[in-house]
């Protein structure tokens, strides 16, 4: 019998998937997932990809700083915090027809989806009326849209779906029990609520956190089970690992293991099955080795082009260079 459905998605992305499980995964699953033998998880993280995408196919998703820098918010990571010394230079909000021409260069190298991130601690009402003109924009290239705004008000979520928005990216960042470590601005319920009022409102989420900010193995484990324990859990999980930005309190970090951090992916694939994990920042940084055993352990998008918000990426000749040596393809 056949027991496959199909999910909507854009034609172009072509994938048809099984009815997803929804188990609850407790920490201690998580847990018993990481420790497994290295070849073993990349096995089930593999299988667990295959039976429900197709594979090999890599979701390409471009990223725009639309307002850069000058954010209240005091996120231990984040280069664009007005209260850390970080070089960067700060950037008022772009016009439409600025983002709409990054849009066609993304679309005509081939991104599927376009994804525009303003520092905010959350826009007012007079940003969420420019960003809807640049919603409408984009999504009338044929482009899938996503936006992170930050901490949405009452009301804002309904507007940016009902002016076509397809996901909305908030993520997690890391463990709550580890939150307040990293930020004291705001709280992981604050983040919570947000994903609340967008589920509401009908909108995707894309959801995720970021590896190498001194957390333990278990708290990477919580992280996983509260995006996975999310109902639905997200459809997109972009799972970052620390690009360390000189001026930031977390700028003398210890880089992760990249076995630890393909064990994070693994676990996210195997969890969430049905749901886009992503290579995130900090893939400049990986070797093609690397980047590869992230895809054998079920990583199945990436940033695409050579500028996320405000640190570079591989680019895009580059990119295709290792799809080729893979024989992976972008949708």
């Amino acid at each position: 019998m056949n027991n496959q459905a199909t999910v909507e998605h854009p034609v172009s992305l072509n994938v048809q998937i099984k009815t997803c499980p929804s188990p609850v995964w407790t920490i201690d699953v998580i847990l018993e997932l990481f420790e497994l033998p290295f070849l073993n998880l990349l096995l089930k993280a593999q299988d667990t990809l295959r039976a429900h995408f197709i594979p090999n196919a890599v979701q390409l998703s471009t990223l725009l700083s639309i307002k850069t820098g000058n954010c209240s918010e005091n996120c231990g990571y984040c280069s664009q915090s007005k209260r850390y010394q970080t070089g960067i230079e700060t950037q008022s909000l772009l016009s439409t027809a600025e983002v709409l021409e990054a849009a066609k260069v993304a679309k005509a190298q081939g991104s599927g989806r376009f994804c525009m991130g303003a520092a905010w601690r959350g826009p007012r009402d007079k940003d969420i009326s420019k960003v809807i003109e640049m919603v409408r924009a984009v999504k009338e290239l044929g482009l899938e849209t996503c936006v992170t705004l930050g901490l949405l008000k009452d009301g804002q979520a309904k507007q940016l779906k009902d002016a076509g928005l397809d996901y909305y990216n908030h993520n997690l960042d890391t463990a709550a029990e580890y939150y307040s470590d990293i930020t004291t601005t705001h709280n992981y319920q604050d983040r919570i609520d947000t994903l609340k009022d967008v589920r509401e409102a009908g909108l995707k989420v894309c959801s995720g956190g970021i590896i190498g900010m001194g957390e333990t193995r278990k708290q990477r484990a919580v992280l996983i089970s509260q995006l996975a324990n999310l109902d639905p859990p997200p459809e997109s999980v972009p799972i970052n690992n620390l690009i360390p930005v000189p001026g930031t309190p977390l700028a003398s970090s210890k880089p992760v293991d990249i076995f630890e951090f393909v064990r994070t992916i693994a676990a996210a694939r195997i969890t969430m099955p049905c749901s886009y994990v992503r290579l995130s920042a900090g893939r400049e940084q990986m070797s093609e080795a690397e980047q590869a055993l992230c895809f054998l352990a079920g990583a199945n998008s990436v940033f695409y082009g050579d500028q996320l918000l405000t640190t570079s990426n591989n680019n895009s000749e580059s990119d295709q260079l290792l799809f080729e040596k893979l024989g992976l393809h972008g949708i």
